[in-house]
């Protein structure tokens, strides 16, 4: 067993790591979640009956830790102030103009509702719609509306000219 969940972890790390660096904050809270997620897809492991595709399993468990952990970090920072005065600089972005594209694009993501958050994270990891609506729990066609209305907002947050304080 302990051979099968790893080699689930090994496939799907990648994936697993892209969804936690969108719902975690930079630089080092997204191999916090990666751990918290393969702990908890640990923990379930034996009771996933292979209802579904393996993959699709862990894209939920990994989305549902992910909001978890995001969800408890925002109560707990309401009750902190964030001290931006210190910045932990991490050298292993080698495009700055990407590094750049995805803080954007993670800021737009925050934007968005709960569930709408977690249909963009899923489709930016090249889910069809299909899986999508198997991990979401939504209708195939809730999906597509739901990803229209979706890529406007983005559209729009990302084009948006920042205001000109003079």
């Amino acid at each position: 067993m302990k051979e099968k969940f790893e080699d689930v972890i090994t496939k799907n790390k990648d994936s697993i790591y892209r969804i936690c660096k969108i719902y975690a904050s930079e630089p080092y809270e997204p191999m916090d979640l990666f751990q918290e997620v393969t702990f908890q897809a640990w923990k379930s492991y034996e009771r996933f009956r292979g209802d579904s595709n393996v993959s699709t399993w862990i894209y939920r468990v990994a989305l549902n830790v992910c909001m978890q952990v995001k969800n408890k970090y925002d109560k707990v920072n309401q009750l902190t102030s964030k001290l931006d005065a210190i910045q932990l600089v991490m050298h292993e972005e080698k495009d700055t103009l990407q590094a750049e594209r995805f803080a954007m694009l993670k800021t737009c993501i925050d934007q968005l509702n709960e569930s709408d958050q977690s249909i963009i994270v899923l489709y930016l990891e090249d889910l069809p719609y299909r899986e999508i609506a198997s991990i979401t729990g939504l209708s195939e066609n809730h999906v597509a509306v739901k990803m229209k209305r979706i890529k406007a907002k983005l559209t729009q947050c990302m084009t948006q000219k920042p205001a000109n304080h003079d």
